[in-house]
């Protein structure tokens, strides 16, 4: 299905890369559940899924199907956006899929013309049209990731509430500086949100303290909970607020979005 988007030149977009290089943070479940907020707020959310896990595609029960188009093969075979575009069920949102070729995109880009570009030129015909653009990023510093970083705005970095938080953050951000000097000259962090938060323990509030000064106000506050809802979610192929949307993770994701949009 070819969804047809006619840019409008006044409109401004933002796009974020969600993105950290340590797995199992909650990118994904971001990615998702803040579009589809974002989204039930009135704001035309594009979510891109970058992550070879397809995790973001099954969060929106995008069925992966034989010969479907996803953002591999506009990275690599120049397939237009206009071809991998997927409407959702949520309001105002539609997301470009990924499959299981995009693990072997890197090594297929290493000598491609503008590498680092891809991202950024296929979304270049339809950016302005949306409000909100999200890039689920894949936990790794690789070519998938530089592109993210090359097509976005800014950084939206999740961070789970555990020991090592921090671990290895600072390599994220060497490589964003690197990127913003080389290629991408406006990039900067839009902000950081906490995820998993177990209030209960002491742990998770020292972490929080922990980011609270090493990010300063660049952290939101709505600080996502640990919550078996929203683990349970993306089995149903649903975000949190379809499947619970009483519960306080989908409570906390609104809270998220709003937070975004007054920041944007």
């Amino acid at each position: 299905m070819v969804i047809k988007i006619v840019a409008n030149k006044d409109k401004k977009s933002l796009t974020l890369a969600v993105i950290n290089q340590k797995g199992g943070v909650g990118k994904s479940t971001t990615s998702v559940n803040l579009g589809a907020a974002l989204g039930e707020l009135g704001k035309k959310t594009l979510v891109i899924d970058l992550d070879p896990q397809g995790n973001a595609s099954s969060g929106f029960g995008v069925e992966k199907i034989a010969g479907m188009k996803s953002v591999y093969d506009g990275l690599v075979n120049d397939t237009s956006i206009q071809e991998i575009l997927q409407e959702t069920q949520c309001n105002n949102v539609t997301v470009v899929p990924a499959a299981i070729e995009l693990a072997g995109a890197e090594p297929e880009l290493a000598n491609a013309i503008a590498r680092e570009a891809r991202l950024k030129d296929l979304l270049a015909p339809i950016r302005d049209e949306f409000d909100f653009i999200l890039i689920d990023c894949p936990p790794s510093l690789g070519l998938l990731t530089v592109n993210a970083l090359m097509a976005a705005d800014k950084l939206l970095i999740p961070i789970q509430s555990e020991f090592y938080a921090l671990e290895g953050l600072s390599k994220l951000l060497d490589t964003m500086k690197l990127v913003k000097v080389r290629l991408n000259q406006s990039l900067e962090i839009f902000g950081v949100v906490l995820t998993m938060f177990d209030q209960r323990t002491a742990l998770a509030n020292q972490v929080a303290d922990e980011v609270r000064r090493f990010f300063g106000d660049k952290l939101f506050k709505t600080i996502i909970p640990r919550s078996v809802k929203l683990a349970e979610a993306p089995s149903y192929g649903q975000t949190i607020l379809e499947y619970a949307p009483t519960s306080k993770g989908a409570i906390e994701y609104q809270n998220l979005a709003k937070e975004v949009i007054k920041r944007a």
